[in-house]
């Protein structure tokens, strides 16, 4: 009887009649149950997660493909860039010397008629002066009737040239 007196005894009583009341109304199927749902859900979300993680690792690898191509695409841009600027500093040297040549020949050109119109004038001073000197010469020297024989000899003749 001591037994029934201990308040121990009283404790574990209360605790197995507990225990079987839970046993007798389900109360671990239903725990079972809210862990196999919590569980479910816990699946559900490392599911989610991988296939959310899988989607992450496929945009990451084709931005990484598409970031290279565009690093080609931009190397490409430059190298043909500097192609260009080369062929056209190229062609702007070979167009800068043609033009130096054209002026260097304009130039001598312009020389060499500023030459020939001055041996031109330089000829047409001098025949004006030799005429002059020609005239003043032929007038000291010629009297009246020298100037109307020559005048007549010219007459004369004048007829047979014109045939």
């Amino acid at each position: 009887m001591e037994l029934l007196l201990d308040v121990h005894t009283w404790e574990y009583v209360g605790l197995l009649l507990m225990i079987g009341v839970l046993v007798w109304f389900g109360a671990p199927k239903a725990i079972g149950r809210m862990l196999d749902q919590r569980a479910a859900a816990i699946a559900a979300e490392l599911d989610e997660a991988k296939r959310l993680s899988a989607e992450a690792a496929a945009l990451l690898a084709e931005y990484k493909r598409k970031a290279a191509g565009a690093e080609a695409e931009a190397a490409a841009i430059i190298s043909e860039a500097r192609a260009e600027a080369e062929r056209f500093a190229a062609e702007s040297r070979a167009a800068l010397a043609a033009q130096i040549a054209r002026r260097g020949a304009a130039a001598q050109e312009k020389i060499a008629q500023a030459e020939a119109a001055a041996l031109a004038e330089i000829r047409a001073l001098a025949a004006d002066r030799a005429v002059d000197g020609a005239q003043k010469l032929i007038a000291a020297r010629m009297d009246a009737g020298k100037a109307a024989s020559l005048i007549q000899s010219g007459i004369r003749h004048l007829g047979e040239k014109l045939n």
